[in-house]
């Protein structure tokens, strides 16, 4: 399968953009379900504030998470940002952007990282990531069980962690969102009803905590970024988040 004809195809779209100032990095995320971004402020060495926007999320209980967040990371190194752990009890999509920003806090240039995944074709899911327009990663995979490339065929997409320690930065970057979008890209088979019961869920995230999940209602307005929607983060510049006109 060429770049061309996974774009051709419908599927899964998540974009990240990286936007570093002097003392402020801000990375926003959006795909099929989440929109949302960080901004952490720092003095070069360690975060001094952290701050957080849902623009859309899926849980009535979405909103209390950056308060979670904050606490989390206001006053961590942030060379000590990525080992800061308690993601568990965090948003993680929001957990994840910090994550990002902090490896991006001493760039002097945007970074974007694009995130394909083609719905299944018989059975066969390919699932591709680019940094800056380059590609950068390709996995393909059958019921989850990785099909190419060659040096990991035959392992689960739930457990590529060995092969990604072995990448150097930044491509080990890349390749744990590529796991982590091909992982969610599953949203788009699963039926509605078997992810929308919050009380069903393992304590994974700041919604799925016992005393959220037992009043979380799924809400938020899921767009087909693959279905010739807008562009993920087109509504985004690099601070803040504009009205967006759906067709």
């Amino acid at each position: 399968m060429t770049i061309g004809e996974i774009e051709a195809l419908p599927g899964f779209r998540r974009r990240f953009a990286v936007s570093p100032v002097a003392g402020r990095v801000t990375a926003a995320v959006e795909d099929d379900y989440h929109c949302m971004a960080v901004t952490l402020h720092h003095d070069g060495e360690k975060v001094t504030g952290v701050g957080a926007i849902m623009d859309r999320a899926p849980w009535t209980t979405c909103p209390g998470a950056p308060a979670v967040l904050e606490a989390t990371f206001t006053g961590v190194a942030l060379a000590d940002v990525a080992a800061r752990g308690e993601k568990q009890a965090n948003c993680t999509h929001l957990y994840d952007l910090a994550v990002l920003a902090a490896a991006h806090a001493g760039d002097s240039t945007p970074t974007r990282f694009d995130i394909l995944v083609c719905d299944p074709v018989d059975g066969c899911v390919v699932a591709e990531i680019r940094r800056d327009g380059a590609l950068v990663h390709r996995i393909g995979h059958r019921d989850d069980i990785v099909t190419a490339p060659s040096a990991i065929a035959g392992t689960s997409l739930f457990k590529l962690r060995g092969w990604i320690e072995t990448l150097m930065e930044p491509e080990r970057e890349a390749a744990r969102l590529l796991q982590w979008g091909a992982i969610l890209a599953h949203g788009r088979i699963i039926p509605m009803e078997r992810q929308s019961d919050a009380s069903r869920m393992p304590p994974n995230c700041y919604t799925f905590q016992p005393d959220n999940k037992a009043v979380a209602k799924r809400i938020g307005k899921i767009i087909d970024f693959g279905a010739g929607s807008p562009e993920p983060l087109d509504h985004f510049d690099g601070a803040s988040f504009g009205f967006r006109t759906l067709r």
